[in-house]
């Protein structure tokens, strides 16, 4: 018993030694996104199927993987849209920044600017 004791020690410590270079701990959901929590001072607790990291709070079945980081992963600014049609858009430039029109989009990823926002799109 003894041994087994300090084995489990023994990995809890050195995951500690390795976690001190991270200062975040990144959690991915199924659908992608990501959220960061500092690791300083955090706390873990899961409450049936949910975990709360520090403020932040997952349902397991959502969690895809978690990982320590250097930085926070958080995506900001990014908001998934449903559906763009390519009337409104004012502008639209592919990866090269090459300004197009829409007859000239082919398969690819496009930058498309309407009137107040900006879009990435995927031609399939």
């Amino acid at each position: 018993m003894k041994k087994i004791f300090s084995l489990w020690m023994a990995l809890v410590s050195a995951l500690t030694m390795q976690a001190d270079d991270y200062a975040y701990l990144t959690f991915e959901t199924t659908d992608g996104a990501k959220a960061s929590v500092e690791v300083s001072s955090l706390t873990l607790t899961i409450n049936g199927a949910t975990l709360t990291a520090g403020s932040q709070t997952f349902t397991l079945t959502n969690l895809s993987k978690m990982y320590f980081s250097v930085s926070d992963e958080t995506a900001t600014g990014i908001e998934e849209i449903t559906s763009v049609t390519l009337d409104e858009a004012a502008e639209i430039y592919d990866l090269q920044g090459h300004k197009v029109s829409k007859n000239q989009m082919h398969k690819g990823v496009y930058i498309v600017k309407s009137s107040n926002k900006t879009y990435k799109m995927i031609v399939r």
